[in-house]
Order: structure tokens, then C-alpha cells, then sequence
């Protein structure tokens, strides 16, 4: 099996820096299923070229030790597994390039983060030419499929299955390599390993970005979990969770909130709400802070601005909105220090991500009311058990307070997303199962001025790990 990338992004030798791979030096890695080798057929300045290379082991094939019948391995010792880009290909880009799959790249940053032309190309790519642009195209590929005939000698017998694949376009190389990693065991249609639950955390991981908005994202999930109907049905309910809104349609990712204001406020409710978040953060001394539904970053120039600050980590279910929070926070015109402070993820609250662990303090700002109560259980365990910060701090809608916005029908919550909106006693009940479950202790403060019969608009919870807060 074959694979090559190229780029003309000068200097193009900076490709190395990417794959973090040397070009002057051959590399081999053992896998399960034979060795991967990486070279540089070219390298310059103009032009550079890396390839990888997969010597598959036919006979341990054959034999069993990996695949899931002869379906996939179509015989016992004639088979095209050798030749052809699979599942096998994939998993041997993932193990061979894991660190350029994440887009990390130390020595050469804003690279990393920066769209190039590429050109990636597969000689022996199953599929076919109408589906391979069906799901390269959208993607931003210009795509070549050459149909490869069954036998050249043979012209009679027609073309099989293969075309050879070349891709070109301007992308990040992380999200190129993403959609290759993909995309390959889809259009083989077929595994060569047992597909578990695992493979959706696998998917979601490397298709979340793009995935959820691909026209054929349902084709390419069935056939990358092996048409396994639950795992199918799961996968693309997480998907649906990653990219089910738009931005704006989240009240937590506008400038300002659709109930924009109490009323005789002079200062919107949102900068309050922001302003009073930061106060608790400094009687905390948080050094390093999450945003946990961080929307388009509102909170994150507020805390871009702290100086005491140190780290930042901004999570978001949805793609779009980070990618209007990069936009919005300017970060390509920040000082490589500020961005080093920032970390952007995309990350569902109500699946366990390590990533989010470590932190002195998460924010979960205008958040819980945004997430289906049967998912609630996941989001707590999610933030109060896995990621674990010091200090939790948690603001919600005062459902009693909505009786003073005269633009709020009555009975109506304050935004169209938001699945429930809590009374303050709700919201305390709540809040003392979840210190008493995760060792917290917890304090209700208001947001703003208080109304002496239906409190404050906006309700906040302190969670401070280990006691009372």
C-alpha cells in the first residue's frame, strides 16, 4: 500500500517539521499488520514530497490473526488486502503520523494552523470515481479518480472497483490527514479489525470538525462503523450534539444574550454575568481556567486580558463556534505568547475528555440549561468527576426572574434552545446533590442586584473541591 503527500509551500522541506518525520532519513515502524516505512522521494525548497509505505503481512492475514472474516480478507491467501488502501493503510497514517493528525507542531506553530496546498495521492484507492468525489469534494478537494482496469492486458474485462486517487487543494495538513484517516476504511467499506464502541469515540475525534456537516455523513458513518446499526444510531446522535446549532443560536455564543437586559440596568446583563465570573476567579487565584461552553469566546477575552491567568482551555461541542471565537479573538494578530496561553478544543460535555483535566477552575457559563435533563448525569460526571478542577463555577437563568422582562411571553423560557430554565430552589437542589456526589462544597451567589421577591436574573453555584466554599 501507497500513500504520498506532497507540498510546494515554500520552503517546502518544512513538510518534515509537519509529519515530524526527517527527510534525509528512512524510517520503519512494526505494526500488527506488517511495516510502515516513511521517505522523501523529493525534497526541496519548491517541492516536497514524503510517502508512506505499508508492507502487509498476506499469510498472518490469512491466517486470522487481524480481520473480521473472509469477507474482508476475501480468502484465506489470494487477496487484495496487500495492494489496495484500507482500514489497514489507516491505522498505520494514524501510527506513523499520530502528532501531525493533531495538528501540533512545536517548532513551526502558526504552520501548523495554516492552510497549504497539498497533493495526496493513492494509487490504489477501492471505492470508485463517483463516490470518491462524493466524499472528498465537499470537503474542499479538487479530486482526480483514474479508473483502474481489472487487468491491463485484458482491456475486455472492464475496470475494477480502484481508481488512482489524487486530492489537491489548500487545507490544513491535520485535517487533511483526518479526512484520508477516515475516509480510506469508508471507501473500502470493510474493517480488518472488530469495530467496538471505541470507533465512535475514534470518529467523532477525527471527523468532528467536518463530519457533522458532510452531505454523505450518514453513508460514512454506517460503513465506518461496519454497518453495525446501534453503534451507527449513537455515533450520529453524537455527531447531531457536535453541530446540531448554529452559533448565534446559542445564547452563550452572542456578544449579547437574546434577553438583552433586566430592566433600568445601565449595564447589559451579559457583562455582568462575565464581570462577576472574574471577581470569583481572583478571590480564587485560578492560574489555569476552562471555559466549558465557551460559544464564541466572550469569556475567553475577558480572560485573555487576566493577566494572573496563565492557561486557558476553551471547549466547545461545536466546530463553528470556535471557529468564530478564533475569528472574533483576533488570534492571529496576538503575540505568540497570548496564543500559547489559549487552547481551543472541541469537546461535548457529556463524554469523558481528558483533555479537560488538570484545571484549577472551569467556568460553565449559561451552559446546563442548554443540555437535555437524561444527559445532565453525563455532564456531571464529565466535569465533577473525570476533569475534576479545583473550583467549579456554574451561572443559569433564574426561571422566577422572567416575569420582569415585559418581552418574555409569559410561561416562555428566554431562549429557544434551552431545554429548561431552574427556580432558585431547583437550581440549589441540584446543585447540593452534585457537592455532596463529587466531594464539593458549594455557594449560591447572585449575578447583579437582587428583586426582593424573585432574586436575580442570573443564578451562580462556587463548587470549591474538598469542603464548604
Amino acid at each position: 500500500m501507497f500513500l504520498t503527500v506532497t507540498t510546494t509551500r515554500q520552503p517546502a522541506s518544512d513538510l518534515g517539521f509537519l509529519l515530524h518525520k526527517h527527510p534525509g532519513r528512512v524510517q520503519s515502524f512494526e505494526l500488527s499488520a506488517g511495516q510502515a516505512h516513511v521517505f522523501y522521494p523529493e525534497t526541496s525548497d519548491t517541492r516536497c514530497t514524503a510517502a508512506l509505505m505499508l508492507e502487509v503481512d498476506p499469510v498472518a492475514l490469512g491466517r486470522g490473526k487481524s480481520g473480521s472474516g473472509d469477507g474482508f480478507t476475501l480468502g484465506q491467501y489470494v487477496n487484495d488486502r496487500p495492494y489496495a488502501a484500507s482500514s489497514l493503510l489507516s491505522v498505520a497514517l494514524k501510527e506513523v503520523f499520530r502528532t501531525a493528525l493533531t495538528g501540533r507542531c512545536k517548532s513551526r506553530p502558526e504552520l501548523a494552523a495554516s492552510a497549504i496546498p497539498l497533493d495526496i495521492r493513492v494509487p490504489a484507492c477501492p471505492g470508485g470515481a463517483d463516490l470518491v468525489r462524493r466524499l472528498f469534494e465537499p470537503l474542499g478537494w479538487t479530486v482526480e479518480a483514474t479508473e483502474l482496469p481489472l487487468d491491463p492486458q485484458f482491456p475486455r474485462w472492464g475496470d475494477s472497483r480502484y481508481v488512482d486517487l489524487r486530492l489537491t487543494g489548500e487545507l490544513r495538513l491535520a485535517d487533511a490527514l483526518n479526512h484520508v484517516y477516515v475516509l480510506l476504511p469508508v471507501l473500502d467499506n470493510a474493517k480488518h479489525y472488530w469495530v467496538s464502541e471505541d470507533e465512535i469515540d475514534k470518529l467523532v475525534r477525527a471527523g468532528g470538525d467536518w463530519l457533522a456537516g458532510h452531505p454523505e455523513k450518514e453513508l460514512i458513518t454506517r460503513r465506518y462503523l461496519a454497518h453495525r446499526r446501534a453503534l451507527t444510531a449513537a455515533a450520529l446522535t453524537r455527531l447531531a450534539e457536535v453541530d446540531d446549532s448554529e452559533p448565534e443560536e446559542i445564547d452563550n455564543a452572542l456578544a449579547e444574550p437574546v434577553v438583552l437586559e433586566a430592566p433600568d440596568r445601565p449595564v447589559p446583563l451579559a457583562e455582568q454575568r462575565r464581570g462577576t465570573i472574574m471577581a470569583v476567579l481572583r478571590s480564587l487565584r485560578a492560574r489555569s481556567v476552562g471555559d466549558f461552553g465557551c460559544g464564541e469566546g466572550a469569556l475567553v477575552r475577558d480572560l485573555l486580558a487576566e493577566k494572573s491567568v496563565e492557561r486557558i482551555v476553551a471547549a466547545d461541542v461545536s466546530a463553528r463556534a470556535l471557529q468564530v471565537a478564533a475569528r472574533k479573538l483576533r488570534l492571529e494578530r496576538r503575540s505568540e505568547t497570548e496564543r500559547s496561553r489559549l487552547e481551543l478544543l472541541q469537546s461535548s460535555l457529556t463524554y469523558r475528555d481528558d483533555r479537560l483535566a488538570g484545571l484549577d477552575a472551569a467556568v460553565l457559563m449559561e451552559v446546563v440549561e442548554h443540555v437535555d435533563p437524561p444527559r445532565l448525569e453525563a455532564l456531571e460526571r464529565t466535569v465533577f468527576e473525570f476533569a475534576a478542577p479545583r473550583a467549579v463555577i456554574v451561572t443559569t437563568p433564574n426561571r422566577e426572574y422572567n416575569v420582569r422582562f415585559e418581552s418574555l411571553p409569559a410561561g416562555e423560557l428566554r431562549h429557544r434552545d434551552h431545554r429548561f430554565e431552574w427556580t432558585r430552589a431547583e437550581f440549589r437542589a441540584w446543585a447540593d446533590r452534585v457537592a455532596s456526589s463529587y466531594g464539593y462544597g458549594v455557594r449560591m451567589l447572585p449575578v447583579g442586584s437582587e428583586d426582593p421577591e424573585v432574586g436575580p436574573a442570573t443564578q451562580l453555584a462556587l463548587f470549591t473541591k474538598g469542603g464548604a466554599a
